[in-house]
């Protein structure tokens, strides 16, 4: 059994245990709540970014460590474009110094770095930074540590269904031939395999919505909302979201004695 301290509601500390026979292999994390952090602290919302680039650093380690398979974060969506300019060209620069820092120390925790979305769209030097990570750590074969990067549920599946419309009107396929699988082998998740869908999903920040991701792929994900803000995002709280998790009773769809 993994063993973490968790603060319970009196404020005492608490010991909490996770069953490692259910870890969810794949946890996905809507890291929200950057530019709120640095409101609070009376500094400009870029510094937010780059403490949240320093939390993305930690919980990439805790998660290999307790045994999950795939970990993604949204990074950055399609509509984060209109966000002010000074900030995007921050956050577009955040990967270059992310992956500057951070790749050897994925190497050496046996991580892979994948990265999801319209990555064509993303400046020169973001684009070189996403594929040189993927080249360095492709012989990697622990935890996939999965960005989505200029990444939109509704934009993916758009995608998904043209791709598979350009099919039938070519006569490769039958609009009856089109199934559930065959949808999913066209969205940005499928090189995942088996672990493209989530089990579970991060919410930080206290807020409770999904924000144009993964929409495919979560309808059977269980969800965790929490309120602390992503840069004050622990391994601690990673391990009590996980906790929650093993908690639940999943369905999908039917009963369970």
């Amino acid at each position: 059994m993994f063993s973490w301290l968790n603060n319970n509601q009196s404020g005492e500390p608490e010991k909490i245990e996770l069953d490692p026979n259910n870890i969810p292999a794949h946890v996905a994390i809507i890291m929200d709540g950057n530019g709120r952090w640095a409101q609070k602290r009376h500094l400009p919302r870029v510094a937010g970014h780059k403490q949240g680039m320093e939390t993305v650093k930690t919980i990439t380690k805790a998660a290999s460590d307790l045994g999950i398979k795939v970990l993604t974060l949204y990074a950055f969506s399609t509509e984060n474009w209109k966000r002010p300019t000074d900030e995007v060209n921050y956050l577009m620069k955040l990967p270059v110094d992310f992956f500057d820092t951070f790749v050897p120390e994925l190497i050496s925790n046996n991580v892979r770095v994948n990265v999801m979305g319209y990555t064509d769209q993303l400046p020169k030097k973001t684009q070189k930074a996403v594929a040189d990570a993927i080249e360095d750590t492709k012989n990697c074969d622990g935890m996939v540590l999965n960005f989505a990067l200029n990444y939109g549920s509704r934009a993916e599946i758009t995608t998904a269904v043209q791709e598979i419309a350009q099919s039938v009107q070519q006569g490769q396929l039958k609009p009856e031939e089109i199934t559930a699988d065959m949808i999913s082998s066209h969205l940005m998740t499928a090189s995942l395999g088996q672990y493209q869908d989530p089990d579970v999903v991060i919410r930080t920040s206290g807020e409770e919505r999904i924000s144009n991701f993964l929409l495919w792929q979560i309808a059977y994900s269980e969800f965790v909302f929490m309120a602390p803000h992503w840069p004050e995002f622990t391994a601690d709280l990673l391990a009590q979201a996980i906790y929650e998790y093993q908690h639940r009773k999943r369905r999908f769809g039917g009963l369970t004695k």
